[in-house]
């Protein structure tokens, strides 16, 4: 099972690691498109600050991301699973699991990213700001930048087994499984149970915790009919109906009650 998740707008603080090594990081073959993005990333806030803070959409009270961005290459590096933070990271609390199930979650778990692309746990990055839909001068759009590079790389990472997609519709822009791999994908939605509205803030909690369960109880299914009953033996609430024709992905309903 290969799970798909968002970052967090915020991360923690890098740390006083040894810098990045680009070389280090999973997927190599995104290498070339990462140099690309961080280089241009890095250019945009050496320069003019009030254009940086236009560029990557921050506020007044986030002026502060620029300079730090501008250091990407000599920030101490940590883990991605450790510089990711916020709701569903809370929720999923990596730092809590057992051994067996951090395993587990190191072999399965990709988290996407405007500047990487998309990373593993253990790859060591330093903390910055680039969301999926910061434009960077001469690359454009990050979403449709990432797409031929991880067309390339991410049917391979993806294997034979279940994709389980939890990203959000912006980083979702990046790669979209196509053919035989989008009919073992199955992305998956949080609803308000008794009016059918997509939920917001539970929206990450929920998600968060699916795929600790999932983790935690060592399910390994294969196919989105598989994660169904997976997630119904776990105790969610989950309706969900095959797609009406190949290569095209699962919609899977979870129902919660809470809306917090």
């Amino acid at each position: 099972m290969l799970v798909l998740l968002p970052p967090s707008e915020g991360k923690a603080a890098s740390g006083r690691g040894a810098p990045l090594k680009p070389e280090s990081l999973s997927l190599p073959g995104l290498a070339g498109a990462r140099a690309e993005v961080l280089d241009g990333l890095v250019e945009v806030c050496l320069g003019d600050e009030e254009k940086a803070r236009e560029v990557l959409g921050l506020s007044e009270g986030l002026r502060d991301e620029i300079a730090k961005n501008s250091t990407l290459r000599t920030a101490g590096a940590r883990p991605a699973g450790e510089i990711y933070t916020g709701v569903l990271y809370d929720a999923l609390g990596l730092a809590t699991l057992d051994a067996a199930a951090r395993r587990r979650a190191r072999k399965s778990l990709l988290v996407f990213s405007g500047l990487w692309g998309a990373v593993g746990l253990d790859d060591r990055i330093p903390s910055y700001r680039c969301s999926m839909g910061v434009k960077l001068p001469g690359l454009g759009a990050l979403g449709a930048f990432w797409r031929a590079p991880m067309a390339s790389v991410l049917p391979e990472a993806a294997g034979d087994g279940l994709v389980l997609d939890l990203r959000s519709s912006a980083y979702a822009a990046a790669w979209r499984p196509k053919g035989e791999v989008a009919d073992r994908t199955a992305s998956v939605r949080v609803l308000h149970a008794p009016t059918r509205k997509v939920v917001s803030h539970f929206n990450k909690a929920t998600k968060g915790r699916i795929v600790r369960s999932l983790l935690e109880a060592g399910a390994a299914p294969r196919t989105p009919a598989e994660l169904v009953e997976a997630l119904r033996d776990l105790g969610y609430a989950v309706e969900a109906e095959a797609p009406g024709r190949a290569g095209k992905a699962w919609s899977i309903d979870v129902l919660v009650n809470e809306i917090h």
